[in-house]
């Protein structure tokens, strides 16, 4: 993915969105990489004794999608200095997030934007919310140059 220029970033534009398919393969990466280990990620007989549908998503992956999002929009010129978000509901391994979100305010060295997180549904609609709101302030340049 080519990066946007930074200049040509108006309050107002949309960020170019993510989607992600997130399966078992991926969340025992993921509890590997954060030694989170707890059953609901990845015990399919566990989940299965508490009636859930599937293992659980770590809620902490919205976050890494929403870092990747952006900084495959903005370039490796970019440092996201700020990431708030909010639970809203449950994902099962085997479904699709989609990120999205919206710039809110932007300067020469930063910019702002709220932002969500989605289960896909069937029709490829956005589905129930995973995460919102989502917020980031972003660096645009270097992590320890402007803005910084």
């Amino acid at each position: 993915m080519t990066a946007i220029d930074h200049a040509t970033i108006s309050v107002g534009d949309a960020i170019a969105p993510l989607e992600r398919t997130i399966g078992l393969t991926d969340m025992v990466a993921y509890a590997g990489a954060t030694w989170d280990w707890h059953k609901l990620h990845y015990d399919q007989a566990y989940v299965a004794e508490k009636k859930l549908p599937g293992p659980i998503v770590d809620g902490q992956v919205y976050g890494a999608l929403l870092v990747e999002m952006l900084q495959d929009w903005l370039g490796p010129q970019s440092f996201v200095r700020e990431l708030e978000f909010s639970f809203r509901n449950l994902v099962f391994a085997g479904e699709t997030l989609r990120c999205s979100g919206t710039v809110t305010a932007v300067s020469a060295d930063r910019l702002e934007a709220e932002m969500t997180v989605v289960v896909v549904a069937e029709d490829g609609t956005d589905g129930r919310a995973a995460a919102a709101p989502c917020r980031a302030v972003v660096l645009l340049g270097r992590a320890d140059g402007p803005g910084a």
